[in-house]
């Protein structure tokens, strides 16, 4: 179990190389970076102060690959450079899916494109957002929509919440942040039946995380590599979009339609065979309830529940 919980750390560090060197490592107020020799890669800083932090003056010049096991950490500061470092190393220009991915633009604000991109296909859905983005409600607005925050405001629900919430959602939208505090693996299996779109400059762009049941990656393509790094150092937010980055998709995911059509027939045979071992067993004039009668009713609520994540994916394409 305990190597389950830190998977998806091992997938992320595994992809970090030997060859990336720490040029410049800026932990901003809303996002942070690390810029190395071959990319640029940003997480969300810790949205607090610190004085006694003890690695100030000592990270350029190191290699990601000695950064990046910093995100196990649980210290925000030290998870926040490991990521940074880690989204550095995988998200290069070279990176065939960050190439692969479309740009998003539309008439939201920039910073919401993701959304803006999918309000078609959330209508009439059960929508779950982890995080709350500033102006979410001018786009999702009229939707079924709720959002979990770790500090909630008038509208939100806060963190225990998710597991009432996410096993009935129809899409979740899950910030990138949760990397970094940990949350990621216990809301990606909460959000397993779910539509799931992992988003935010926090994001790596690597097609493996389909593997943790993520459909879509919306992480951001720089526009401008100067004019992004001077936005957060200079405290830039959601001014991060636009100037120095933009949103873009990919679906990772559509593998997952042919997997659920193989365990769709898997578990409709064997609804099949127990269906003619109950018929069997009546017709040979036994009154006493089928002995596997509960193993039948479980198999059909399974069949019922891999019907409706198989129409949630398709819907979603």
């Amino acid at each position: 179990m305990t190597a389950a919980r830190w998977a998806v750390y091992e997938l992320l560090a595994a992809h970090v190389g030997d060859d990336d060197t720490v040029e410049r490592l800026c932990i901003g107020l809303t996002w942070s970076f690390c810029e190395t020799s071959r990319g640029l890669g940003f997480a969300q800083s810790p949205g607090m102060a610190s004085r006694v932090l003890a690695f100030p003056g000592t990270l350029a010049g190191m290699r990601a690959r000695e950064l990046a096991p910093w995100l196990r950490s649980w210290d925000p500061f030290e998870a926040t450079v490991g990521l940074a470092a880690t989204n550095a190393a995988i998200n290069t220009p070279h990176n065939p899916l960050l190439q692969g991915a479309r740009h998003l633009s539309g008439n939201a604000p920039a910073n919401l494109a993701v959304f803006e991109h999918f309000v078609p296909r959330l209508r009439n859905k059960k929508v779950v957002v982890i995080g709350r983005y500033p102006g979410l409600e001018t786009v999702l607005g009229g939707l079924d929509v709720t959002v979990l925050e770790r500090q909630p405001g008038m509208h939100d629900l806060p963190d225990p919440a998710a597991e009432y919430v996410i096993p009935d959602a129809d899409w979740v939208f899950l910030s990138s942040t949760t990397l970094i505090n940990k949350t990621f693996t216990r809301l990606a299996t909460l959000a397993r039946n779910a539509v799931t779109v992992l988003m935010g400059p926090s994001t790596p762009w690597l097609a493996e995380l389909a593997g943790f049941g993520i459909d879509f990656l919306a992480g951001v393509v720089p526009l401008d590599e100067r004019r992004a790094m001077q936005i957060a150092m200079e405290g830039g937010g959601i001014r991060l979009f636009g100037d120095g980055v933009v949103y873009a998709l990919a679906d990772i995911g559509s593998g997952n339609l042919d997997a659920l059509k193989q365990e769709i027939a898997a578990t409709s045979s064997e609804r099949l065979r127990l269906l003619a071992e109950m018929e069997a067993w009546y017709g040979a004039g036994r009154r006493a309830r089928f002995p596997r009668h509960a193993q039948l009713d479980a198999v059909s609520d399974e069949l019922a529940a891999l019907d409706t994540r198989f129409k949630r994916q398709w819907d979603a394409r």
